[in-house]
């Protein structure tokens, strides 16, 4: 081995001169012997001519090498393509460790959208796509013939993360981005005045893979939850894909942290909208950490406090569902609770947001009814005072912001049935805006758990019935009348805390009937509402048969619901010389009362946070792209 050369910078002859002067050393030079040295070389071409568009195909096809089974750094191997469609499952995803880089480069290039320095240019194939045809018709019974993609390749790589296109130019991937748009995003917009999700985000995801399959994968699930002639594989080929460039995020210290919250929130809507919603809840956790993360809250503007409230907005429903405390204290929102501000009109979301804050305290108001009373009556009174001052100081609030919001969060109209030629039980009340009708849905369901739980009188005293039947009128007046499908999912859970309180047979089954509707328009499962309510109302257990096994495609069930899988059942007993099945568990009860257990650990500073063994911290220092439009 020759010695190395010393190096010139300009200077040539004064480093020269330099290193010929002797130097002094502690000890002499060692140079192990020859027949020590391993020299292993390390061919990186393939995965670098994959990141070009058709350098893989220049190299001839390589033998699958055989991995140990004690192998565990590739347990989860990002830079392969994602497994077939057919072979993805329900799962908690798997361990990942080993897959760490040895070092990222300190800046990586600016990821900041800038639309203005971006010509259009249309395709200079002249390919047919009428929006007339099957693509637009996605909750037909037609399936759209689209081109081959990457799920149905196995030797293809993920996209390069900063690859830029211009526009989507494949027919699946236009209709899946359609139906987010049209559908999903109608929803998730629905407290933010920007509309970022459905109008803002899309282009973005432009040049940001991992945005781009968290959408298309929203948008392919919905379609599964509508149309039985889809199937679920391309939604969870998606899914897993934006989560294999998240996973793969999270290990850089250097990673854009706006993209990755905004992908976690995206990815938690689609688990929102799968069949077992409690059994595939890798990001659930996962964005709220990455949200605490990036210091959205309150006062976030732009994507920010797009997704802080989408999230947050998420997390009271299914707190009003399972009786749950919030995890994230309002309190701790930063929002500004001063009703003398903001009363002008346009600013109905200010006010919207506001009243979230207040169905979050009642919603941690009702769960933590204590179980037991104090053995000491004394005590026992204090603790009544206390819960009564605390129910009268939300009561209070929720009147003050009925009495303060803006003329256009009150009824353009109010027709009492009688009046109407609709033939409904309910008045109809019409709210123009779409944040308004979500803000008066979460009003009146407050007021209505509010007459439930007054610590010193029941519900069947005059006043909280009345205050009750009120309220549970007025909500279903307006999801029995309302047309815009982005209030299902606050309608949903709104209309099931009202229906409770219905005693007129009438009422009663066509509370059924909006859920019916909702269930067909949103794909939203709500079978085990019907199920439940039928039992609070006393009806007598009616007989259902089972749903056809031709009926049953795309993983649609009659009845299922998005906690428990197994909500449909026969009443008839099987041919005698059929097996008898085993009997389906039960459906899961989960605690009430407490903390919210899905996000209680969602935070990175805490021992079980989220995304474990892959989470790496952020550096502090590194500029993160603007989404703040």
């Amino acid at each position: 081995m020759n010695a190395p050369e010393a190096k010139t910078n300009g200077a040539g002859s004064e480093v020269a001169a330099a290193a010929s002067k002797p130097k002094r050393v502690q000890k002499p030079p060692y140079m192990p012997p020859t027949h020590d040295w391993r020299v292993n070389f390390l061919d990186e071409s393939r995965e670098i001519a994959s990141e070009y568009k058709g350098g893989l195909g220049r190299y001839s096809v390589l033998e699958p090498e055989l991995v140990p089974q004690g192998d565990q750094s590739m347990a989860f191997d990002f830079s392969g393509s994602a497994p077939p469609a057919p072979a993805l499952a329900h799962q908690p995803l798997p361990p990942i460790q080993g897959i760490l880089p040895e070092s990222y480069p300190e800046d990586p290039p600016s990821m900041k959208f800038e639309s203005q320095n971006v010509m259009f240019e249309p395709p200079r194939e002249h390919h047919q796509h009428s929006r007339s045809g099957t693509e637009s018709t996605y909750s037909g019974s037609i399936v759209p013939q689209a081109p081959p993609t990457s799920y149905s390749n196995p030797d293809q790589v993920m996209t390069p993360e900063e690859e830029r296109r211009e526009y989507l130019n494949s027919q699946e991937e236009v209709l899946f981005m359609q139906v987010f748009v049209e559908e999903v995003g109608l929803w998730m917009d629905s407290m933010d005045p920007h509309k970022h999700f459905s109008r803002l985000l899309p282009f973005h995801a432009l040049q940001k893979p991992m945005l781009l399959n968290a959408f298309l994968a929203c948008g392919a699930r919905h379609l599964t939850l509508v149309n039985p002639a889809y199937h679920e594989d391309k939604a969870l080929y998606y899914y897993d894909t934006a989560t294999r460039y998240l996973l793969k995020s999270l290990q850089n210290p250097n990673r854009d942290t706006v993209i990755c919250a905004t992908t976690a929130v995206i990815l938690n809507v689609y688990e929102i909208m799968s069949e077992r919603a409690l059994q595939r809840m890798n990001h659930i956790a996962g964005a709220r950490a990455l949200i605490k993360e990036c210091g959205w809250n309150a006062r976030a503007t732009g994507i920010g406090g797009a997704c802080f409230w989408l999230n947050v907005g998420m997390e009271i429903l299914s707190c009003l569902h399972f009786n749950w405390q919030v995890a994230w204290d309002p309190d701790d929102w930063g929002l500004d609770m001063d009703f003398s501000r903001e009363s002008q009109n346009g600013r109905e979301e200010i006010w919207t947001h506001r009243m979230l804050y207040i169905v979050a305290k009642v919603a941690s108001f009702r769960a933590s009814i204590p179980r037991f009373q104090e053995a000491d009556p004394r005590n026992e009174q204090i603790r009544l005072q206390n819960r009564y001052a605390e129910w009268q100081r939300l009561k209070d609030w929720a009147d003050a912001w009925n009495d303060n919001i803006p003329r256009t969060m009150h009824p353009m109209a109010y027709l009492y049935p009688y009046q109407t030629t609709s033939k409904s039980a309910f008045p109809e009340v019409w709210l123009i805006k779409r944040t308004t009708i979500v803000a008066r849905l979460f009003y009146h369901t407050a007021m209505c758990l509010l007459a439930q739980i007054h610590p010193l009188m029941n519900v069947e005293v005059e006043e909280m019935s009345d205050m009750q039947q009120r309220h549970s009128q007025q909500i279903c007046g307006i999801a029995a009348h309302v047309k815009d499908r982005g209030v299902a999912s606050v309608a949903l859970r709104s209309l099931a805390i009202a229906a409770e309180c219905l005693t007129s047979r009438r009422e009663q089954e066509e509370v059924l009937q909006i859920f019916e509707k909702i269930k067909n328009e949103t794909g939203w499962r709500v079978g085990f509402l019907n199920k439940e309510l039928k039992e609070k109302w006393g009806w007598e257990e009616e007989h259902v048969q089972p749903t056809p096994p031709q009926q049953m495609s795309g993983g649609l069930l009659q009845n299922q619901t998005q906690i428990n899988p197994y909500s449909y059942s026969s009443t008839q007993p099987p041919p005698i010389s059929a097996p008898m099945p085993p009997a389906p568990p039960t459906r899961p009860r989960f605690p009430v009362g407490v903390l919210n257990p899905l996000l209680a650990a969602a935070d990175f500073t805490m021992p079980q946070h989220p995304y474990q063994n892959v989470y790496v911290a952020p550096n502090p220092v590194h500029h993160h792209s603007q989404l703040y439009y």
